[in-house]
């Protein structure tokens, strides 16, 4: 019977744990290499779900990523990342399928970037919303609602949350819930408009709900940031000498749809109707612009009652109302002239 002599047994020894050391090796580099999963540029990973691991080999499959799909599958079982958290995940640079299935299954999603647009209505901001977060827009509009549970937390009816919606980019996870990301905001409101001009606010003879109100007509009426302050001194203005605002957003915003008005429109019965009644209308027709809020905090100084639109989108002002008289007509001119134009061309094109 042959015998292992003591050299033979240790070299027998090494071989093997050579052996064990190069397969070792060899999976160690392929499970930590940056190069597991390859991108030629930046891509975004949504898990709408908790998500497995086919499930997840069949969305690598429809973004530009490359990598071995059987190497993937006996990764996450050696691993042992098998299950992945919802979530937005930005890859920007080939990772490793250690980084890759932690980051996933531990569910640290990369934040997104959400705007919020000025001068728009309930509608408008819960579909934008849902269309960059995981929520849908019905979840986003219930909120604003009076009985909805962030009004009454907040005390405020459902215009008075939806103008504090503070137009800006801000960051929150896709997978956030609809009252985290309304809560979150009007945090931010607070903080810019509430806390920041607090003396302003309480020098002001509006209260922040009238001086909210106010900034929306602003933010609804001005095409230019700069002409705001201007705008908003004319209100002023009114409201000072008792006079009825006139403000055509108003009118607009009752009518519930963004059109040209017509003479029968302003008369038009409804609350929000300033050329009916007096005042500010009962609350916001829209979510104004810090530039907006600023500038009733801060107005021109003027006598300027009137205003009337020009055709470069701005405004022309007037003191006495007989040159407002003569700046409307222009403005009718100038509306039959493009009315006239338009005929004109439509002719030409049937012809």
């Amino acid at each position: 019977m042959n015998h292992f002599s003591f050299k033979e047994f240790i070299a027998l020894i090494s071989v093997f744990f050579f052996a064990a050391f190069i397969t070792y090796g060899s999976r160690s580099m392929r499970l930590y290499s940056n190069e597991a999963i390859k991108v030629s540029e930046p891509v975004d990973l949504y898990l709408y779900e908790r998500t497995g691991l086919a499930e997840l080999t069949e969305l690598l499959d429809s973004l530009e990523v490359e990598y071995d799909k059987d190497e993937l599958n006996w990764a996450g079982q050696t691993l042992r990342w098998r299950v992945y958290s919802p979530g937005r995940y930005h890859i920007d640079e080939s990772i490793s399928y250690s980084d890759f299935f932690s980051k996933l299954a531990r569910g640290l999603q990369d934040p997104v970037r959400v705007t919020i647009l000025p001068g728009i209505d309930m509608d408008r901001l819960s579909r934008n919303l849902s269309l960059q977060l995981r929520a849908d827009s019905l979840s986003f509009r219930e909120i604003f609602n009076d009985s909805s549970s962030v009004a009454v937390e907040l005390g405020l009816t459902a215009e008075e949350l939806f103008s504090r919606m503070l137009p800006n980019t801000y960051e929150h996870f896709w997978t956030s819930e609809p009252e985290q990301i309304i809560r979150r905001v009007h945090r931010e409101f607070n903080s810019a408009v509430s806390d920041n001009f607090s003396q302003e606010i309480e020098a002001n003879s509006l209260n922040l709900d009238e001086i909210i109100t106010l900034a929306s007509i602003v933010e609804w009426e001005a095409r230019d940031n700069e002409e705001k302050p201007r705008i908003s001194g004319l209100y002023l203005n009114r409201l000072d000498r008792g006079m009825m605002l006139q403000a055509d957003p108003t009118v607009v915003y009752a009518l519930g749809e963004r059109r040209r008005l017509l003479f029968a429109d302003y008369e038009l019965d409804h609350p929000y109707n300033t050329y009916q009644f007096r005042g500010l209308p009962p609350g916001p027709i829209t979510n104004p612009a810090l530039s907006s809020i600023r500038a009733v905090l801060f107005p021109e100084q003027h006598d300027y009652l009137y205003m009337v639109a020009t055709p470069e989108g701005s405004h022309r002002f007037s003191r006495t109302f007989q040159e407002h008289q003569a700046a409307s007509e222009e403005w009718r001119r100038w509306l039959r002239e493009q009315v006239r134009i338009g005929r004109e061309r439509e002719l030409e094109e049937s012809q």
